[in-house]
């Protein structure tokens, strides 16, 4: 490789360790203190999608969500000694506090045994905090699982089988 697309490369790297931070509103990266998506004021502000990792925003926002977002940069694994604490799982029940305006939280984790469990622990300390009075008229949802489009029932294990008769809409 040339030598000055290495050190283009090189500078780059640097650039994005300087610059690049978390938002202090729902820990998806950017190089503000708060970032474009929490910034908007087009953005349904009531609605707050609860994710694991920064990607998963992009993925949201390609399907057009357009509420806001709190990123727990990963999931509850005691096997892993990945705790509640060592995640940004506390911000969002300070957050969920001091912003009345909120009235739902999707959780959005993956389905596997670890963000089974974040989401119950989840679900668990907000219930906590609607028996305390801190907040009320809070909806927390789950985003639907199952089959996914073009996907042959034949291949399905029993498991997304059932989440997705469990999980079936009129049509």
């Amino acid at each position: 490789m040339p030598k000055d697309y290495v050190k283009g490369f090189s500078d780059a790297m640097v650039d994005v360790l300087d610059n690049v931070v978390l938002c202090e509103k729902c820990f998806n990266v950017t190089d503000e203190d708060v970032c474009e998506i929490c910034q908007d004021k087009t953005r349904d502000n009531e609605v707050v999608c609860v994710v694991e990792t920064p990607l998963d925003v992009l993925a949201i926002e390609k399907a057009g969500y357009k509420g806001l977002y709190h990123v727990t940069h990963g999931v509850i694994n005691p096997l892993a000694g990945v705790r509640a604490d060592d995640l940004y799982i506390s911000p969002l029940f300070k957050r969920l506090v001091e912003d009345d305006g909120i009235k739902e939280v999707i959780i959005a984790v993956s389905t596997s045994l670890e963000g089974e469990t974040t989401a119950m622990y989840i679900r668990k300390e907000i219930d906590k905090l609607k028996e305390s009075g801190k907040i009320s008229n809070l909806k927390v949802t789950r985003i639907g699982r199952g089959l996914p489009v073009g996907a042959d029932i034949e291949y399905a294990d029993g498991r997304t089988i059932n989440d997705a008769l469990s999980g079936r809409v009129e049509i």
